[in-house]
C-alpha cells in the first residue's frame, strides 16, 4: 500500500508541472489531532476520557490548483498530504493505597499515519495586485498509510509479610509495549480508506499562502475490541509555496481569430473582436466592410471605397460605360443625350422632322405654311388664304371687295329706335365676316350715325349701340374683335340736310370702313 501510494503522487506530481492551466505547490506544517470516541463503557466519561490527549504531528505535501473560471477567482484543489494523526493517553495512579501490587501511571500513543486527499472548493478574494483572501471547503479521502501503539506502565509489587507502615520489600517495575498498526477488518485494526470533510481558511501574497484548516472524520476508521466508534479529528496551519505560475487559459478558438469559441458568434469564419468573433459587417454584402464602406447600403466596388462606379450626370449610367459622362443622356445612346440630327434643338426621338430644323413648337418641323403661299404660318396673316410676302401672305384686297363692304354698310337696319339688327341685314353682314376671313391683315372700322331726331345725347348713346350690335354679330360668326373698332358719333357727321326727311333717312347709318394693315 505505501508503494502504491508514492507512485501514485510522484506520477501526478509529475504530470501536473506540465499542465499550463494547473498550479502546483508544496505545503506543510503543524497539525494536533485527536480520536473522537463513543462507547457503552461505564463510566466512560469520568474515569477514562478525560486523560486522552492530543498528538501534536506534522502533515507535509503537494496541493493543486485547478481555475474553474477566467477571472480566476474559483479553483477545484484536491492535496495529497501525508499527516499524522492519533491520540495519547497518560494517567496517573494513587499509590497511597494500599494494594498488592499496583501502578504508577499508565500511557499510551496511538500514533497512525494518513495519505489525505482532500478535494475542496476554492474561492479567492483579490485584496490587492498580489495579495488575496483564500476560502476552500470540501469532502476528503484519506488512505492509511502505517501505524504504531506504544504502551508504557510502571508498576510496584509489596511484600505482604512486611508491616504495611514500613515496605521495604516493594519492587518497582516499568513495563513497554510497542506494536505496528495494520488496516484490516479484523479486530484491534484500522480500516484502508476514511472519509471524512475540512475547510481552509487564509491568504497568499505571490507566491506563498498560509492557511488554517479544519478535518473531521465522518467514517469509523477502527475496529475495537469492544463496540464503539472512532473518528478522527485535526487541526492545523499550512505554510506553502507554488512552484510554477498560473498561466491564463488558452481557449478554443476553430478559425483562429484570436476570439474564442465560447465568446465567438462566429466560430467557424475568423473575425474581429469588436463584433464578437464575426467578420465586420457588410449590409450591402459587396465585400467592403461597413467600417470602410462609404455606401454601406447599395453595393458597389472596392476602389470606389464600397459606393457604385460613380454616375456624374446622374443619368443613370455609370461614368465608367458612360460616353458623356458629364451630360445626362440615356443608356440606349451609352450615356450621351438623345442625338438631334438637325441641330434644331429637339432630340430625334421627338423630332417629326429629324433631318429639317425646326422648333420644339411644331415637333422639330419648321414652321407650317398651311396655304402654300410661301409665307410660313406664324408670319402670314392670312394663313389659310394664299397672298404675297408683301402684303403678308395676305391677297391683295380688290376695288370691288371694298364696294361690296360699302355697300353692305348701306343695307344694315334696325328696328325704329334700337339696336337691334333686323334680319334682312344679316346676309350682307355675313359676306362681310367672310370677307374679314379672306384678309386677315385687313380690320374694319364700325361707325355709328344718327339725325338730329331727339337730343344729341341720346343719338351718340344710340349710334354707339348701334355700332357695338354690328361688332358682336360678326365676332359671333368667327372675326376676331381685335379687328373690329366700333365707335358712335351721334349726330355729328350728317351726310346729308337734316332738315328734310330724306336727308334725315341718309344720316341714319352704319358705315364700314376696311382698312387694309
Amino acid at each position: 500500500m505505501k508503494q502504491t501510494v508514492t507512485l501514485l503522487l510522484l506520477v501526478l506530481t509529475i504530470n501536473c508541472t506540465a499542465w499550463s492551466q494547473i498550479r502546483v505547490g508544496i505545503l506543510g506544517g503543524p497539525n494536533s489531532s485527536t480520536v473522537t470516541e463513543t462507547n457503552q463503557i461505564p463510566n466512560w466519561e469520568t474515569d477514562t476520557k478525560p486523560f486522552y490527549q492530543k498528538r501534536n504531528g506534522l502533515h507535509l505535501g503537494f496541493l493543486l490548483s485547478v481555475p474553474l473560471n477566467h477571472k480566476q477567482t474559483l479553483f477545484f484543489q484536491p492535496a495529497f498530504l501525508f499527516s499524522n494523526k492519533g491520540n495519547k493517553y497518560y494517567k496517573q495512579n494513587d499509590t497511597t493505597v494500599y494494594k498488592p501490587v499496583d501502578s504508577v501511571f499508565f500511557s499510551r500513543d496511538y500514533f497512525t499515519n494518513y495519505i489525505d486527499v482532500p478535494l475542496n472548493l476554492a474561492y479567492r478574494l483579490p485584496l490587492g495586485p498580489k495579495a488575496g483572501l483564500l476560502l476552500s471547503a470540501g469532502p476528503y479521502i484519506s488512505f492509511f498509510y502505517s501505524g504504531k501503539e506504544t504502551t508504557t506502565a510502571r508498576t510496584f509489587k509489596r511484600n505482604l509479610s512486611a508491616s504495611p507502615d514500613y515496605d521495604l520489600e516493594s519492587t518497582l517495575k516499568l513495563v513497554n509495549n510497542e506494536q505496528h498498526i495494520e488496516s484490516g477488518n479484523a479486530e484491534n485494526k484500522v480500516q484502508t480508506v476514511d472519509f471524512g470533510y475540512n475547510f481552509r481558511a487564509g491568504f497568499d501574497i505571490g507566491s506563498v499562502f498560509l492557511t488554517g484548516f479544519y478535518s473531521e472524520g465522518l467514517t469509523n476508521f477502527r475496529k475495537a475490541s469492544y463496540p464503539g466508534e472512532f473518528k478522527h479529528r485535526v487541526v492545523g496551519a499550512s505554510l506553502g509555496i507554488w512552484l510554477n505560475k498560473l498561466t491564463p487559459p488558452v481557449a478554443k478558438d476553430k478559425d483562429g481569430d484570436g476570439v474564442p469559441d465560447k465568446q465567438d458568434k462566429c466560430p467557424d469564419v475568423p473575425g474581429l473582436a469588436k463584433y464578437l468573433g464575426c467578420p465586420a459587417t457588410d449590409t450591402d454584402g459587396d465585400g467592403v466592410p461597413d467600417e470602410t464602406d462609404n455606401c454601406i447600403n447599395i453595393a458597389g466596388l472596392v476602389k470606389y471605397n464600397g459606393c457604385p462606379v460613380p454616375d456624374t450626370d446622374g443619368d443613370g449610367v455609370n461614368d465608367e460605360q458612360d460616353k458623356c459622362p458629364q451630360i445626362a443622356g440615356l443608356a440606349k445612346y451609352d450615356g450621351c443625350p438623345i442625338p438631334d440630327t438637325d441641330g434644331d434643338g429637339v432630340n430625334d426621338e421627338l423630332d417629326k422632322c429629324p433631318a429639317v430644323a425646326g422648333s420644339a413648337k411644331y415637333n422639330g418641323c419648321p414652321v407650317p405654311d398651311r396655304d402654300k403661299d410661301g409665307v410660313n404660318d406664324e408670319e402670314d396673316a392670312c394663313p389659310d388664304a394664299a397672298g404675297t410676302t408683301a402684303n403678308k401672305g395676305c391677297p391683295e384686297v380688290r376695288r370691288e371687295t371694298v364696294e361690296k363692304v360699302n355697300y353692305v354698310a348701306k343695307n344694315i337696319f334696325f328696328k325704329t329706335g334700337s339696336d337691334v339688327i333686323t334680319q334682312e341685314s344679316f346676309g350682307g353682314l355675313n359676306e362681310v365676316a367672310e370677307i374679314l376671313k379672306t384678309y386677315g391683315q385687313t380690320k374694319l372700322q364700325i361707325e355709328g350715325h344718327s339725325d338730329n331726331t331727339g337730343n344729341a345725347a341720346g343719338n351718340l348713346v344710340l349710334s354707339q349701340k348701334r355700332a357695338d350690335a354690328v361688332k358682336a354679330y360678326l365676332v359671333s360668326k368667327g372675326v376676331d374683335a381685335g379687328r373690329l373698332d366700333a365707335k358712335g358719333y351721334g349726330q355729328e357727321k350728317p351726310v346729308a340736310d337734316n332738315k328734310t326727311r330724306a336727308g334725315q333717312s341718309a344720316n341714319r347709318r352704319v358705315e364700314l370702313v376696311l382698312i387694309q394693315n
